[in-house]
């Protein structure tokens, strides 16, 4: 009676990742059920995605015989994408380069195949003594060859395995354990950042891209390399005793890991593992260009495609991508050096691109050529601040003077964000020097600490004539794009100035705009 097996396999298929699937007997002896069993496996491939030709090629390796001399044949699956022969093929992870001198599948020599498939290659350029199982076979250029990926946890659906949410409840893995990645076996240390966010890292690097899946197998009674387990690797067992952490009692549990990083930043500083987990925990499966640069702030093109990730933004300059965030933040840096190089010596005409590039931490020149914008300009090789020309620059200090500068700049896109102290303090602004700016008709100084550009109350006034009257200070805040620690000051200047006048009920209205 096959009914008891059926629902055996049903129910321990069902708490797996793979969840509810189709199950029927088939009988080898009598060929009973051979014809559904047929029907079904046409059901489930034509259910399955169409993959990709174009895709990049990565050919497991698990099987390897000699050729003739100068030739190897190795036989392996791909999902994916198409191999031909005559292409240039990589093997990982030595990255020898080879040739395709032949292709069989299903016994037959083909021109070309594509995947899902499994083919035996002939190699020209290697011999057998140099391939072994679990190496892969991939396009150059096309994978990232990594040792150290962050993973998210892929929790089996199924009975005592949710939390209050409804969500899967991530098992804490183990601190070593075998990672598989299609024929590729090796043992890994394991960091858990979160619940369900870990950091796996191991000795040979293996060909991966975000999104992909690997597996993880918890060691058994002894562990890794046959050791028995620490007291630390050890929880209660279910009807007492202890066992290995995360090991059932049916032996040890296999987990599915999804990739979400195959070449992250390292994690030195107290508290980065749990700001990695939180900023890793928000992202889609797979992780999209914006994701990956906004960890890393710059990637070049081709980086991003190792990783698995084709749809790119436009490049800042050459092939180097940059988070917007970022590369803002590395513009306002690019000023700051320039301005404390103005101040440590007045005398020099500006700062070399060079410099440039090792203060604010750039990996290549080019991308100090495009961080330049007004005021800053690139003359001779050197980065410069552009004469400040309204007003006399003989009443400032160079320095001031081009600080001056890059903040009336930064206040030009956003009139009434005024810069905070850490701001004014990198762009060498103190009380003294903001005074004298004020006194040359270059800053606007509404409190100790809000400074805006010259005309900024004007403008303010005209913006607030635009209100239902009165209005307030919550409303003009949203009408002047800024925060409240700089609305608040600038409304009490325009009131002192008799612009606005503020009512008994904390609200305002507008007297008369101020000219200019």
């Amino acid at each position: 009676d096959p009914g008891p097996a059926l629902a055996e396999g049903r129910g321990l298929i069902a708490a797996s990742s793979v969840g509810e699937v189709e199950a029927l007997a088939v009988s080898a002896a009598t060929g009973e059920g051979v014809a559904a069993l047929l029907d079904a496996l046409a059901r489930l491939a034509d259910s399955l995605p169409a993959p990709d030709p174009g895709a990049p090629l990565r050919l497991w390796v698990d099987q390897v015989s000699a050729a003739v001399t100068g030739e190897a044949q190795v036989t392996g699956g791909m999902s994916a994408g198409t191999v031909r022969v005559g292409d240039e093929l990589v093997i990982t992870p030595s990255m020898r380069p080879v040739r395709v001198a032949g292709i069989e599948a299903l016994g037959e020599a083909v021109p070309e195949l594509t995947g899902p498939a499994r083919a035996t290659v002939i190699l020209r350029g290697v011999s057998q003594e140099r391939l072994g199982k679990g190496m892969a076979l991939v396009q150059p250029g096309r994978w990232t060859l990594t040792d150290v990926i962050d993973v998210r946890i892929a929790v089996p659906p199924g009975p005592g395995a949710a939390d209050e949410a409804g969500r899967g409840a991530a098992p804490r893995l183990p601190r070593t354990a075998t990672v598989h990645a299609g024929p590729a076996r090796t043992v890994a240390r394991v960091r858990m950042l979160s619940e369900d966010i870990a950091r796996v890292s191991w000795r040979e690097p293996i060909p991966l891209h975000v999104g992909d899946r690997v597996l993880l197998r918890e060691h058994g009674e002894r562990g890794a390399r046959g050791r028995p387990p620490r007291p630390s690797d050890l929880v209660a067992a279910p009807g007492g005793g202890t066992q290995p952490a995360g090991m059932s009692a049916a032996g040890p549990a296999v987990r599915g890991l999804i990739v979400l990083e195959v070449a992250p930043p390292s994690l030195g500083r107290r508290g980065s593992g749990a700001s990695a987990a939180a900023e890793l925990e928000s992202w889609p499966d797979p992780p999209t260009a914006a994701d990956l640069l906004r960890r890393h702030g710059l990637l070049r093109a081709s980086a991003l495609l190792a990783m698995g990730v084709s749809d790119h933004p436009e490049p800042v300059v050459g092939e180097w991508l940059a988070d917007p965030k970022h590369w803002a933040d590395l513009a306002g840096r690019l000023g700051e050096a320039v301005t404390t190089q103005a101040a440590r010596d007045p005398m020099a005409p500006g700062l070399t691109v060079e410099a440039a590039r090792t203060a604010i931490g750039l990996p290549d020149r080019r991308l100090v050529d495009a961080l330049v914008r007004p005021p800053l300009r690139l003359r001779d090789g050197l980065v410069q601040v552009s004469s400040v020309g309204t007003v006399s620059d003989a009443q400032l200090s160079a320095a001031v003077a081009a600080a001056v500068k890059i903040l009336l700049a930064d206040l030009a896109a956003a009139p009434f964000a005024s810069p905070d102290a850490d701001r004014l303090r990198h762009l060498g602004l103190d009380t003294r020097a903001i005074a004298a700016a004020e006194r040359a008709g270059l800053l606007l100084r509404v409190s100790d600490q809000i400074v805006l550009a010259p005309g900024a109350d004007a403008l303010a006034g005209r913006v607030l004539a635009d209100l239902p009257q009165p209005f307030t200070a919550a409303e003009a805040r949203q009408a002047l794009q800024t925060t409240r620690r700089v609305a608040i000051p600038l409304l009490e200047f325009l009131d002192r100035a008799g612009v606005t006048q503020r009512l008994p009920d904390d609200r305002r209205r507008l007297i008369q705009p101020p000219t200019g």
